[in-house]
């Protein structure tokens, strides 16, 4: 059990600098990610900043994810989710680029210029709060990826074993302090996990 989202972040810092892991920019994912990402920008002496993705609703049940797109249209699809509920192309079309652009003001909120900073040839952690499906993780990840940065690393303090191993196609290395058998959601392994407000999250970049 993690104290809050700091006490992940102080521990998941532990670790990296134990493995001796550097970083020249770490990436959160808004909103929950900025509390565990800002120790670990610290730890490792690194810029902070984010990546942002948003998922994508099923036409019957918006909270049915069947993908996630980036805020530059970088997407990862739920494919047997597609096939089950068979999901048109036309309305697939229209939510990707309805998410990705509320992706994209989410982003722009963040930071004084819009879209990621230069991450050519720089050695990226992305940081989350945690991975349930890995929706969209995938999607920040590929959104990164297609930056040509150096080195691309996920770090999360807990996460399914299934998401953690699907991620590990997207990035160079993940890294996750635990991985439970019994995972059924990420709130369950903190003590606290309350709402991040974009306010709280936006103060953690300053």
């Amino acid at each position: 059990m993690f104290d809050d989202r700091t006490d992940a972040g102080e521990r998941l810092a532990g670790e990296l600098e134990s493995r001796g892991l550097e970083a020249d920019i770490v990436l959160g994912i808004p909103r929950g990610a900025l509390p565990v990402a800002r120790p670990v920008a610290d730890a490792l002496n690194a810029d902070l900043d984010v990546v942002v993705a948003r998922k994508m609703g099923a036409p019957s049940n918006p909270e049915l994810a069947i993908g996630a797109v980036a805020s530059d249209g970088s997407v990862w699809y739920n494919d047997d989710l597609l096939e089950r509920l068979s999901v048109g192309k036309e309305y697939l079309e229209t939510v990707r680029e309805q998410e990705a652009e509320n992706a994209s003001e989410k982003a722009d909120r963040y930071r004084e210029s819009p879209g990621l900073p230069d991450l050519e040839g720089k050695r990226v952690v992305v940081v989350d709060d945690g991975v349930a499906t890995g929706a969209t993780a995938t999607a920040c990840l590929r959104q990164v990826q297609a930056s040509d940065a150096a080195s691309v690393v996920l770090a999360v303090p807990v996460g399914s074993p299934r998401g953690v191993g699907d991620l590990r196609d997207e990035a160079d290395e993940v890294i996750a302090l635990e991985t439970p058998q019994s995972f059924r959601a990420v709130g369950q392994y903190y003590r606290v996990f309350d709402q991040v407000s974009d306010e709280e999250a936006i103060a953690y970049l300053e």
